[in-house]
């Protein structure tokens, strides 16, 4: 690992400013978690796509010394840190297996519920999505940018193929997926030595891995259209609902790490 380095810059983009809250993007949460968990200040600024190294959100801007850069995809960003000797590699520990494990939890969630998860937001929830990422414009611009924008992610949809399924095979899809998260929590709580309001992990033991910071940002990107809108209820909401044990873990995490942020109340 590189020599630590002191004081480092660093200013994550979200792609909104939102002052103490949480954007909707699970990546943009997973990279904070995983610079809170270490302790690293940093700022969050607005930013754009049209500034983002590759075109999607998060990105972040580094200085340090002479070591300055900036990058895109929460992944890098997080192995970029590493290298540079901010932040430790929580999955050091784990052996091969376990590595593969926490992979194929982060694979699970980062490369399908994600496509699960853009398919309710904009084909159950558009108008809500519509209103807050183009609030800036106005309303006979909105409408049309809007409609583009709902085609492009339909079109996505379908050639990555969550698209080509109806609602209620994808529901059974979702469900499925939340399911094995919860069954998967309620192990890792009781072989977990946590007592009172401690956090506990997903794959159990006393501190997180690579996969907790991932499951974190997808459980609070499900809250978030109730955030931004009281009326609105993607089917996530009702799913996690049914499992207590989610918002048990994710509310731990939220109380010792972001308790500058709003709360979810869904």
């Amino acid at each position: 690992m590189a020599r630590v380095p002191s004081d480092p810059e660093i200013i994550v983009f979200r792609g909104w400013l939102d002052r103490g809250k949480h954007v909707w993007s699970p990546f943009v949460t997973k990279l904070e978690l995983r610079l809170r968990l270490a302790g690293v200040p940093y700022a969050a600024e607005a930013g754009s796509l049209s500034d983002a190294p590759k075109g999607k959100l998060p990105y972040m801007s580094y200085k340090a010394g002479e070591t300055s850069f900036k990058m895109g995809d929460s992944a890098l960003i997080s192995r970029r840190l590493t290298e540079e000797g901010v932040i430790p590699d929580l999955n050091a520990r784990l052996s091969g297996a376990e590595r593969a494990q926490d992979l194929a939890l982060r694979t699970l969630l980062e490369d399908k519920l994600y496509f699960i998860h853009n398919y309710e937001l904009w084909e159950q929830n558009y108008y809500v999505m519509r209103d807050h990422i183009l609030a800036s414009l106005p309303w006979p611009m909105r409408v049309g940018v809007g409609i583009m924008i709902y085609r492009d992610t339909m079109a996505r949809l379908r050639g990555q193929g969550v698209g080509r399924h109806s609602a209620e095979e994808i529901s059974l899809f979702r469900d499925e997926i939340w399911q094995g998260v919860a069954d998967t929590l309620i192990e890792a709580k009781a072989e977990s030595p946590v007592s009172g309001n401690e956090c506990f992990w997903v794959f159990g033991g006393d501190a997180p891995t690579e996969a907790d910071t991932t499951l974190f940002g997808f459980i609070v990107a499900v809250t978030m259209c109730a955030m931004i809108d009281m009326w609105s209820r993607p089917a996530s909401q009702e799913t996690i609902q049914r499992f207590p044990i989610i918002l048990d873990y994710a509310g731990r995490i939220q109380d010792k790490y972001f308790a500058d942020y709003e709360k979810w109340v869904i």
